[in-house]
């Protein structure tokens, strides 16, 4: 499948967008929650590690700790019995228990509702500050994890690595009222499609706006088209986050 020559990424990004919402015509996060609260400990909690497994452990949890207050006053040996079952649980339970001691004493306990207030809670970065913002405050942002980094750059969309700077160029090409749901399919599009060994570029419909870049084999050099399932993930690294990290 050659690669095709394409218009640049702000006439592009319009098709992408109506495509990404033909296919994915629902779009929010896949972590469960009820409140900003609950919203904001998941994402701490998903950081290197699946949602499906966060979405097994926070109803227990959220039983358990109902407010910021509670959470800040948690035992941690409790708080990290019943996070055990995730990695990195006594980084995460520390940082869950840090962040709600300051929603507490700085923002009077309620969530607050700004990228800024949000990103300076412990265990809390840009990443999970517009997840947050985005799914529970219906403010929108720019969630760039390692789905939205790869897809974006294999859209000819950014040439960054830095989550950070794929952010700034995103907010740039999309319209700020996509910014949510538009992360989230490309992030849908990441676990079905667009899969970080093997692409399946034949059965993409995004194809046709799609470069390509770095869509290729390390022996060969041949764009990979080849459908097959996600592979396995490799085994967990042995440094705990201490912010957010993309997953």
């Amino acid at each position: 499948m050659p690669k095709p020559k394409l218009p640049p990424a702000k006439a592009r990004v319009p098709l992408l967008i109506a495509e990404l919402a033909r296919l994915y015509p629902e779009h929010r996060t896949a972590l469960d929650f009820r409140t900003p609260l609950e919203l904001l400990v998941a994402t701490i909690l998903s950081a290197q590690c699946t949602d499906v497994r966060v979405n097994l452990v926070t109803p227990t949890l959220f039983a358990r700790y109902r407010t910021a207050a509670e959470f800040a006053a948690a035992d941690p040996a409790e708080l990290e019995a019943l996070l055990s079952s995730i990695n990195f649980f006594r980084n995460k339970a520390k940082n869950v228990r840090a962040a709600c001691e300051r929603i507490v004493t700085v923002h009077g306990g309620e969530v607050p509702a700004t990228l800024e207030d949000l990103a300076a809670l412990p265990g809390v970065g840009r990443k999970t500050a517009n997840v947050v913002l985005g799914d529970a405050f219906g403010i929108p942002g720019i969630t760039v994890d390692t789905h939205v980094g790869r897809l974006s750059r294999r859209l000819g969309l950014t040439k960054h690595d830095d989550p950070v700077k794929v952010e700034y160029d995103l907010m740039k090409l999309v319209p700020q009222a996509e910014w949510t749901p538009f992360c989230h399919r490309v992030i849908y599009h990441g676990r079905q499609v667009c899969h970080a060994r093997k692409p399946a570029c034949e059965n993409c419909t995004l194809a046709p706006l799609c470069p390509r870049i770095d869509v290729v084999t390390s022996s060969s050099l041949q764009v990979v088209t080849s459908v097959g399932p996600e592979p396995p993930a490799r085994a967990r690294g042995k440094k705990a986050p201490t912010t957010d990290s993309s997953t």
